[in-house]
């Protein structure tokens, strides 16, 4: 496989993210997937066995990807594994009511090969479970691959290999180019984006727009409305300097 390696390719700047994994069987073939499409960042929370990346099984699926398991990281939390990533793009078979928008894999694909300011993950949940709330909500895009309605569920590692090559098509062929309207700066990253929630939502409260022992749903909805605006680092700084100023007049900071 002869893929370009620079910089800002699509191979350097996407890793995959698999969440909760309870079968070292499934890391082995997602690393497997992952190199037949030529990546290799592979990054695991919590999986169920502290060995994941030497069990002889996870081995065993590997075949010939063991050097991807061997560079995995293992971290605790979701925010270790999205560190320096500035989109994240969760999988999920089941449609959630506050989810960020939702796409499917080729027009994904696309857009994360056309805009080379992004470092990308894809997250994958647990075979069991897929993948919480909490972390949907941290996305900018929910994936939902057009599978069949009777019969939806994939394995955790065809899911990864169906992603993986669907990246790979778009980087390597003629994918689609992706244009932004007027200028375009440089993405924000997560975790810039979640300190402006926690300063959006300490100002709401300060304002009395926001009940904090009634809340309902009005920051999962805010997180998605702005999931959809793909924000940048200059749109996070002006959002948090409104949410400061709040403060300031309320005698609050």
């Amino acid at each position: 496989m002869n893929q370009p390696q620079t910089s800002n390719s699509l191979f350097s700047r996407l890793r995959f993210v698999l969440v909760g994994t309870s079968h070292p069987g499934n890391i082995g073939a997602a690393a497997r997937a992952m190199k037949t499409m030529g990546f290799s960042q592979l990054v695991l929370v919590n999986p169920r066995f502290a060995n994941a990346t030497t069990h002889e099984e996870a081995v065993a699926f590997a075949s010939g990807a063991v050097d991807v398991l061997q560079s995995a990281r293992i971290v605790e939390t979701i925010e270790e594994a999205l560190e320096g990533c500035n989109f994240a793009a969760a999988l999920s078979a089941r449609l959630r009511e506050f989810s960020p928008p939702v796409t499917q894999p080729r027009a994904l694909a696309a857009q994360l090969a056309g805009e080379a300011s992004l470092n990308a993950a894809l997250v994958f949940g647990s075979e069991r479970y897929g993948l919480p709330n909490e972390i949907i909500e941290r996305c900018n895009v929910l994936i939902n691959i057009p599978a069949n309605p009777e019969y939806s569920s994939l394995n955790l590692a065809q899911a990864v290999q169906l992603l993986a090559y669907e990246a790979r098509v778009a980087a390597t062929g003629e994918a689609l180019p992706v244009s932004p309207i007027g200028f375009q700066g440089v993405a924000a990253d997560l975790g810039q984006i979640e300190g402006m929630y926690a300063h959006l939502e300490q100002a709401l409260v300060a304002v009395e727009f926001l009940d904090p022992s009634n809340p309902k749903k009005l920051m999962p909805r805010l997180k998605r409305l702005f999931s959809r605006a793909q924000l940048e680092t200059e749109e996070v700084n002006i959002l948090r300097g409104i949410a400061r100023q709040i403060m300031k007049k309320l005698g609050q900071q």
